[in-house]
């Protein structure tokens, strides 16, 4: 008794429908954000769940899958070569070999793959109700192919130890950066957690010459015009010198320093918080979360002699993270800068250069010095005893800077021109010109 056609017919189609299923439970499987699947998970999501228990033995799950998959299209095979044998005779292995091919190519393989590719949870999640019981039933030769297979595997190839899922601090960056559902100010917040780890306390700190502090070796009067004057709410106390600190003093305990008119030193004492000093070399990640165990905002740093060479505070940490805010009382601007002409700024001896770079788009060098004084005393690599000019060349620029007033050992302002890449090699191209002229 022979089969009827159309029987047959129907047959083919729902085995080329089993490969399509197979081929599209792979790739949506595999596409699976790992991310999105933890998440949904803990929120109790059933299908992620099936699917993410799939994925833990993934071995297995991809030996079910194939296993099931050779096994309808073998049958797909067979079945369509009865057919044409039985429609066309001898050619009927040639006709199905072209026709059958092209089918499972095209609408069991390529067309159901890129479909689970665009929505990889609208496949993975429901295929999983399949899948798990599959995996099962098949066990036994599961078990058998995993044996052979990873034979074979080991024979050949070796195994790389220390491979992890992990993901790096680099790895993580690009995750931030390609989050769609972020906007770029999250994004630059997240990232600066990321860079926290690679800053140094050294990189921040407010340096020596330019903390606010009270010396209280100073005659009264002076030293409550420094208290009433000061731009900051928390200030170091010290005697004739930083490296001599006695204490910490917050502003608003300032209210009580005067007692019938006079200045209470002994109520001034009392109302300072221990110093509390850092090494420069400490990462900004581990300084946060010191000063959140030891309840400071304020430390001191110091260098490897135990020299006090500058100041830290929680909120220039912070402003690593979230960006410029401040507790400065002065109404000024942290930044110097004034716009002479296009390309040129007078700037501010002490501003810092990476300052400078994200408010000005520029690229001065951040590796060595901190403030744009550092910078030209490096490259001249003594003071300038007048007015003197020199040329910082960059990967995009060259800076032409100028001294304009100097005081001591310190260059209090500078002209800073910026010089683009294409202008520099278009004037030495008009200098060659000028040679090739006189010659």
């Amino acid at each position: 008794m022979q089969i009827p056609l159309y029987l047959q017919f129907l047959a083919i189609f729902f085995l080329i429908l089993c490969s399509a299923y197979f081929s599209s439970s792979e790739t949506a499987l595999m596409k699976l954000n790992p991310y999105r699947l933890r998440h949904l998970v803990s929120k109790g999501h059933r299908g992620a769940r099936r699917a993410n228990r799939l994925l833990r033995k993934q071995d297995r799950l991809l030996s079910v899958i194939l296993i099931g998959n050779n096994l309808v299209n073998i049958g797909a095979t067979v079945l369509a070569t009865i057919v044409c044998v039985r429609l066309w005779g001898e050619f009927g292995p040639i006709i199905v070999t072209v026709v059958l091919t092209l089918i499972i190519l095209i609408f069991a393989e390529v067309a159901p793959k890129t479909i689970a590719a665009e929505r990889p949870e609208r496949i993975a999640f429901p295929s999983s109700f399949i899948l798990g019981p599959l995996q099962r039933l098949f066990r036994p030769v599961v078990f058998i192919v995993n044996s052979t297979s990873r034979l074979v595997v080991d024979r050949f190839v070796k195994r790389v130890k220390g491979e992890s899922n992990v993901l790096s601090i680099e790895e993580l960056r690009t995750v931030v950066n390609q989050g769609s559902d972020l906007d770029l100010r999250s994004q630059a917040m997240m990232v600066g957690i990321l860079d926290l780890g690679k800053a140094m306390v050294n990189d921040i700190l407010i340096p020596h010459s330019e903390v606010d502090g009270i010396d209280i070796s100073l005659p009264e009067s002076d030293l409550i015009d420094n208290i009433l004057n000061a731009k900051h709410t928390r200030l170091p106390v010290f005697e004739e010198e930083l490296n001599h600190v006695i204490g910490i003093f917050h502003l608003k305990d300032s209210g009580t320093l005067l007692h019938d008119g006079k200045f209470d030193m002994q109520v001034f004492k009392s109302q300072l918080e221990p110093p509390y000093f850092v090494p420069s070399g400490t990462p900004l990640s581990a300084q946060l979360l010191n000063f959140q165990s030891i309840k400071k905002r304020t430390a001191l740093v110091v260098d490897e002699y135990g020299i006090v060479i500058g100041i830290v505070t929680l909120d220039d940490i912070l402003e690593e993270i979230v960006g410029e805010f401040t507790t400065d009382l002065s109404p000024t601007s942290s930044l110097d800068v004034h716009k002479k002409d296009e390309n040129s700024y007078v700037v501010n001896g002490r501003t810092l250069l990476k300052e400078l770079n994200s408010s000005l788009q520029w690229d001065l060098p951040t590796d060595g010095p901190r403030t744009l004084n550092g910078l030209v005393l490096e490259t001249l690599e003594k003071i300038p005893e007048g007015h003197t000019s020199l040329k910082i060349h960059t990967s995009e620029s060259c800076f032409v800077i100028e001294t304009l007033l100097l005081r001591e050992n310190h260059i209090r302002s500078l002209l800073v021109t910026q010089l683009p890449r294409e202008k520099i090699f278009a004037s030495l191209e008009d200098l060659d010109d000028e040679d090739a002229d006189q010659e």
